[in-house]
């Protein structure tokens, strides 16, 4: 066997030898010495300039919302606040007005003229993806709140005042994207003005609930949720409380911290955590899935429910926010007022606030509920139906402000957000955020007011900070990465979400952005806690197509982004360190021609891939003018004609892109006349030769063959290019075969496997690889010729048939049939066999082929076996079930259709809409996902994890021969590896009967939950919470508690009522569900 392996390794080596023609680029490069530089990337200085740069352009947006925040506070303090004020008193752009014009069912609503909306015209603006106005502002109003009440129209008609801030923030800026002021009552006001994104159910967006609203209007919390689980919490209240669980933890966000526990006469925690854990969107999906579980029965203890929550509070033990700490509460009622729970825990210094939640339709006295959260710095908050949910599971966000608010300037600090996806369509965002206060006094006192007016925020695209970053000067495998203080990329090549749900941040951990080991975790640690570093480290890499692991060498510098909570990052591997730059002669700069007649341009053009072989050229930003075309013959016919028009030192093109484009030009069809155009191809059952180079150009050979050319015509996103760059000799590229797929057709000899190999360039002592080479075998001839090479005999001799009696060796040609002879490379995939009926199944995980086999090759550790998870997929979603429609019977009335209604802009109408829209439709959605809800339209897949499997080369080098024991039915295997490939060589008998099969290794991405997040919260990854914290004023007012109806009407009555105002006659005062809007008079 180590015979034929010898003679396979000959072959190979030869052909590449011949057709690949590593030295002879080599030597072009050499010959070539004077069109280019050799440039020095040094890891310290680049990620400084980066890191400085990055500051810079977020420092420019924080002036802004400086600007913007004192405008507003200003412009709030001025405005006379109204009691007569009207809709038609106030004029603005209502970004759902052209929406709602529109049935959802299909079909054309009239309705009455809204003088108070502005038309406006709006023009495409490519920096928002959107259509946009810049004269005018857009307000959106969350649907559950009315547009007509005097809260709303006073917040609109102070706020109108930003406008001009806007405008003037952009004309000293220009590049700034979203500017948005979210007020506490759940106006937003934003600018440049655009059309709201209607979404395909009703719009349930409140900018209260974004993440970037949270983290500006409060600080981290520790929160710890009670629910009363008694027996007469029963039918719809039961379900009240588990949606109002749900929606309170969509408050939360990743800097804060929560349990959730049930209580009657005990309390226990409706999941598997047993202490506060991170907000993050897995540990909440755990929370919400556990809460629908929860039962009524038994007897109410608050005391038990109390108890739990302080002593998870007082926990020490764990990770936490350390900040807010808070017990929310949700019962039906109860007379127990529990105020030996309050002394032994929280009095006198009070440093924990109970929020009480009264859920359902019920006649129970609410005082006691009252008192525990007057007596214990909290809020009373009253849910009698599911309309009242969303709005009072939100409001305790403004009893938490009011430390910022008595801070004053302290409290004034920008916070940089975690990656979300932007609602009006901008793609990933991060976002700054600034509070706005209340500077208005109250009282004859003069008291100062505690109320949070809101949050100004400016949005800052993950793609203007990337432009920020070099690109093609650190190779194909060097890349820049930005963390937060959670451990959250910001920036990574590997943060590619294939879906977004608008209401979540994006978070991805570089922890599973990458191969997770002790170095990194090392390095993480150290970006977090906001030090600088250097280190090398040898690691784990996952390829482009995640179907192969390589064990590489990459060197990690990092240092913090100043005046934020964001680090920077630089990896590179040590052939990375220097890079070509073309340096085009003087004299050619000189002639004021266009590219187009250049030397080496004539290359180019089609009329040159007969004799030359055909170009790709990666779709880079070589000017900005220049059509990008997913077609690559469309977008080199672009590039063409653009270059009649450009001179080589254009200033709108990017001469290092273009320079190094043109000189790899030449240097790859150099290639071409030393080597490839005198050699027959056929000779060496070759498809093609190519060259693919950093500066952009894959060079295929013979023309004929680029069209059957699958790989990405970037050489920087081709799987082929990066792997040679990170291993050396040749490596081996089997077609892709998918296991649920047909069989490779080997039609017109077309199916081939690809070779490459990179070029290693050595000027001086300075080392760099600038140009991978390699050939494409035709699969069928490689696979007769591989049987010849595996076996006993020259290409003159004539086989010689062998048995088990035979005195001569048994071999894999005329011995097929008694031994399987096979080719894997190192990702565990077939890439040639001896056995015929195995040819249309090369590019397959062995597994599939002979699982018995390669199990075997795996428990030889042949192979060594990597799981990760890939927390960015995307799935089909789940069909719907029947709890998430409304009875087909009955009408459920559209929000247009209510908008036809005459009575439309009464308070009285909009009370009773609240009750109908919610009652007849969001009921149904008990236990639906919210994003549905709220997504795009264009939203047909959800987010989902998918584990990997990949297989790499194990420990073992050398020759290797093992049995595979299953009794009467053992088989003898050999295996080796090939030097200078990633190829394993494996001779093993033929099973002789079925009864040897065993467990089938799986290596296809597969649906999963994930990793046990109860096990994975007993060891959180290290993490860091901001470094400002405001939960106490001595000053604060605790007074405004809340107030209820110890009574609350029954729909019956409440109808009443709306005839009542109807009819022109005075009702009885309303009993308040919440309390915050008649305070908010500004």
């Amino acid at each position: 066997m180590q015979h034929w392996a010898r003679r396979l390794e000959q072959e190979i080596d030869g052909v590449m030898r011949i057709f690949g023609g590593v030295q002879q680029l080599r030597e072009i490069y050499k010959d070539n010495r004077n069109l280019f530089e050799v440039q020095e990337n040094e890891p310290q200085k680049l990620v400084e300039k980066v890191a400085g740069d990055i500051e810079s352009l977020l420092d420019r947006k924080v002036q802004a919302l400086k600007r913007l925040a004192d405008a507003a506070e200003n412009f709030q303090k001025a405005h006379r606040w109204q009691d007569n004020i009207k809709e038609e008193d106030i004029i603005y752009y209502d970004a759902k007005a052209d929406a709602e014009l529109d049935d959802p069912e299909g079909e054309d609503v009239e309705r009455g003229s809204k003088t108070s909306t502005l038309r406006l015209d709006f023009m495409e603006d490519p920096n928002f993806k959107n259509k946009v106005n810049y004269s005018y502002t857009a307000v959106q109003i969350p649907t559950d709140i009315y547009k007509g009440s005097t809260v709303i129209l006073n917040e609109l008609n102070w706020t109108e005042a930003l406008e001009n801030v806007f405008i003037e923030n952009r004309r000293q800026d220009p590049t700034l994207l979203w500017q948005v002021f979210g007020s506490a009552t759940g106006v937003t006001r934003y600018y440049p003005a655009t059309p709201w994104r209607a979404p395909k159910k009703i719009d349930l967006y409140d900018v209260r609930r974004r993440p970037w609203y949270i983290q500006g209007a409060s600080s981290p919390k520790d929160m710890v949720i009670i629910v009363d689980v008694s027996g007469s919490v029963s039918g719809l209240t039961l379900k009240l409380m588990k949606t109002s669980v749900c929606e309170m933890l969509d408050t939360l966000s990743d800097d804060d911290y929560v349990n959730v526990a049930s209580f009657n006469e005990k309390a226990q925690p409706v999941s598997c955590f047993t202490h506060l854990v991170q907000a993050n969107v897995r540990n909440k999906k755990v929370f919400k899935e556990a809460v629908q579980g929860m039962v009524a029965k038994g007897t109410t203890g608050y005391k038990a429910g109390f108890e739990y929550a302080f002593d998870q509070l007082q926990n020490s033990n764990i990770t936490r926010a350390n900040c807010n700490k808070m017990i929310m509460m949700f019962t039906d009622g109860g007379e127990d007022r529990v105020q030996d729970v309050f002394e032994k825990y929280n009095w006198p210094n009070r440093t924990v606030r109970v929020f009480t939640f009264s859920v359902g339709q019920h006649n129970y006295d609410v005082t006691p509920l009252q008192w525990m959260a007057c007596t214990n710095k909290g809020y009373y908050f009253e849910i009698p139906s599911i309309g009242a949910i969303r709005i009072n599971t939100q409001e305790y966000l403004d009893v938490l402000g009011r430390p910022m608010v008595l801070a004053g300037k302290e409290a004034k600090q920008v916070q940089w957000t975690n990656v979300y996806e932007d609602a009006l369509g901008l793609g990933l965002v991060v976002t700054g955020t600034l509070p706005v206060f209340n500077l208005t006094q109250d009282g004859p006192g003069e008291k100062k007011n505690q109320l949070i007016l809101g949050v100004m925020g400016i949005d800052v695209a993950l793609n203007d900070i990337k432009r920020l970053t070099p690109n093609y000067t650190l190779g194909a495998n060097g890349y820049v990465f930005a963390i937060d203080l959670n451990g959250y990329v910001l920036l990574h090549p590997n943060l590619k979400p294939q879906t977004t749900n608008f209401r979540e941040p994006v978070t991805l951990d570089f922890l599973d952005a990458e191969l997770e080991d002790e170095n990194k975790e090392e390095i993480r640690r150290s970006m977090i806690d906001g030090n600088k570093g250097h280190k090398q480290i040898r690691t784990l890499v996952k390829s482009l197509d995640e179907r192969y692991i390589d064990e590489v060498i990459r060197n990690y510098t990092w240092v913090p982004i100043r005046s934020t909570n964001y680090s920077l990052g630089l990896v590179l591997p040590p052939y990375s360190t220097f890079y070509l730059q073309a340096n085009l002669s003087d004299q050619i700069l000189q002639v004021k021609l266009p590219i187009s007649k250049l030397k080496d341009f004539e290359f180019l053009l089609p009329s040159s891939f007969e004799s030359e072989g055909h170009v790709f050229i990666a779709p880079r930003e070589y000017c900005k003018d220049l059509n990008v075309s997913d077609n690559n013959t469309e977008f080199l016919k672009n590039f063409i004609e653009l270059m009649e028009k450009v001179t080589p030192d254009s200033k709108q093109c990017n001469n290092f892109l273009l320079h190094n484009l043109i000189l790899d030009t030449g240097i790859t069809q150099q290639l071409v006349e030393r080597v490839w155009r005198d050699q027959d191809l056929n000779t060496y059952s070759l498809l093609a030769v190519f060259a693919a180079t950093d500066g952009g150009i894959t060079r295929v050979f013979p023309n004929k063959a680029a069209e059957d050319w699958t790989e990405n015509p970037e050489p920087f996103n081709a799987s082929f290019y990066r792997r040679s760059l990170d291993n050396h000799g040749y490596v081996f590229k089997p077609p892709h075969q998918d296991s649920l797929l047909r069989p490779l057709e080997l039609e017109n000899d077309t199916v081939g496997v690809l070779v490459s190999t990179a070029v290693e360039l050595s000027l001086g002592r300075r080392t760099l690889r600038p140009a991978v080479v390699g050939v494409k075998l035709d699969l069928e001839a490689w696979a007769e010729k591989f049987k010849v090479l595996a076996s006993n005999r020259t290409h003159q001799d004539q086989p010689q048939k062998c048995g088990p009696s035979s005195h001569c060796e048994m071999d894999c040609e005329v011995n097929n049939e008694d031994l399987l002879c096979v080719l894997i490379d190192d990702g565990g995939f077939l890439v040639l066999s001896n056995q015929n009926h195995q040819w249309d199944q090369v590019g397959r995980f062995f597994s599939e082929v002979d699982a018995n086999l390669m199990l075997a090759l795996y428990n030889n550790s042949f192979y060594t076996r990597k799981e990760s998870y890939d927390y960015q997929a995307a799935c089909a979603p789940q069909p719907p079930g029947n709890l998430g429609a409304a009875p087909r019977g009955v009408f459920v009335p559209t929000i247009a259709d209510f908008l036809n209604l005459a009575w439309w802009t009464s308070a009285a109408a909009w009370s009773l809409f609240q009750q109908l829209l919610y009652g007849l439709i969001y009921h149904s959605w008990f236990q639906a996902d919210p994003a549905e809800a709220e997504g795009s339209p264009e939203t047909r897949e959800s987010s989902c994890v998918m584990k990997q499997t990949q297989y790499y080369f194990g420990s073992v080098n050398a020759s290797y021969n093992a049995i595979i024991d299953c009794g009467n039915c053992s088989r003898l295997f050999h295996a080796q590896r090939l030097t200078n490939t990633n190829l394993l060589f494996v001779v093993a008998e033929k099973p002789l009967c079925s009864q040897c099969e065993a467990g089938r290794l799986l290596q296809k991405e597969t649906h999963s939950d994930g990793p046990e997040q109860c096990e994975l919260v007993q060891r959180p990854r290290y993490r860091r919470g901001p470094h400002i914290c405001f939960d106490y004023n001595a000053t604060e007012d605790t007074s405004d508690c809340g107030r209820g109806a110890s009574f609350p009407p029954s729909l019956g009555v409440l109808v009443s009522l709306q005839l009542l105002l109807l009819l022109g006659l005075p009702p009885r005062p309303q009993p308040q569900v919440h309390s915050f809007a008649a305070s908010r008079r500004l």
